[in-house]
């Protein structure tokens, strides 16, 4: 081979080990912005509030090691225990009904014509812009016992009042149906992106062959959004879990701890305990919870990337 040849392929690797180099170097310094960001708003407060779960500390004292102790007592404690599995129930009051919900309304949004499409879609995203405190005090003036609007339509109907959020048989039902308004909007909107994107092609086919909306909903729509309902189920039990602005708004936990969720229940042991170590020992063992139920769903529900 020409020496000529050899020369020109070095002097070509070494142009191109050249760029490569720079583009590296060019990618780390556009990352290292937000890999500073992340270490001292994320990674270095995680770390910290581990350490911290360690100790017997206070805002008034020194930290003090006390080893697992702080882990100890939150798992023998039965009101976080409690917690736990009344957030669990919330996840059912409030995610199921919200997919089945928005994936029905979204059904209706896509078979209207744009123009109607566009005002449903946005009614339904009104809620979404609406914060958890302003929804939390509408909702109490619907629930009130006396002069309340639910119990206003309940008497028409000449049935008896009912306390919504002063009775433990009812509280968390109360708190959840503002949950399921409040999430709607976006998850519809997501449920309605989705429908939009699955090819027309495939529906027209099984009208061709005599099927109607539920064999097309079930063989064709729900098969393909299959990702979409993982993502949103996902979504939905972290978000419904960690509800915090409901229950303390409406009902500050009460009646008799019925509407304690556990992030409430962190948020009221930070405030009311010395020990702070045992209130980011609950929230690390929170986490826990939802990182260990969440690999679980990933590893039942199997999510497989659709091909065209």
């Amino acid at each position: 081979m020409p020496a000529e040849v050899t020369d020109d392929r070095r002097t070509v690797r070494r142009r191109h080990a050249r760029y490569r180099n720079r583009d590296t170097k060019l990618a780390y310094l556009m990352l290292a912005p937000v890999v500073i960001l992340l270490g001292v708003f994320v990674a270095w407060p995680a770390v910290y509030a581990g350490f911290l779960s360690f100790q017997d500390w206070s805002f008034y004292k020194d930290p003090q090691f006390v080893g697992w102790k702080n882990y100890a007592d939150v798992l023998t404690d039965p009101l976080f225990v409690a917690t736990i599995g009344r957030g669990f129930l919330f996840v059912l009051m409030t995610v199921p009904v919200m997919l089945v919900l928005a994936f029905l309304f979204a059904s209706l949004v896509v078979s209207l014509s744009r123009r109607l499409a566009t005002i449903l879609k946005v009614s339904i995203y009104i809620p979404t812009i609406i914060s958890g405190v302003i929804a939390s005090i509408i909702f109490v003036v619907i629930y009130a016992y006396d002069g309340g609007i639910l119990n206003a339509v309940l008497a028409a109907l000449r049935i008896d009042a009912v306390s919504w959020i002063g009775d433990p048989a009812w509280a968390l039902l109360a708190v959840a149906v503002p949950a399921v308004w409040l999430g709607m909007g976006l998850t519809s909107l997501i449920m309605v992106a989705a429908m939009v994107d699955i090819p027309t092609e495939y529906y027209e086919a099984a009208a061709m062959e005599g099927a109607g909306w539920w064999q097309k909903t079930f063989y064709i729509t729900m098969p393909q959004m299959k990702n979409v309902f993982l993502y949103l189920l996902i979504t939905g039990f972290v978000a419904a879990i960690q509800q915090f602005e409901l229950p303390l708004v409406m009902t500050q936990g009460g009646p008799l701890d019925s509407t304690t969720l556990p992030n409430l229940f962190i948020f009221n042991h930070f405030r009311n305990d010395v020990n702070v170590g045992y209130s980011i020992a609950a929230a690390l063992l929170l986490f826990v919870v939802l990182g260990s139920v969440s690999a679980l769903v990933f590893k039942f529900i199997n999510s497989e990337r659709l091909v065209d």
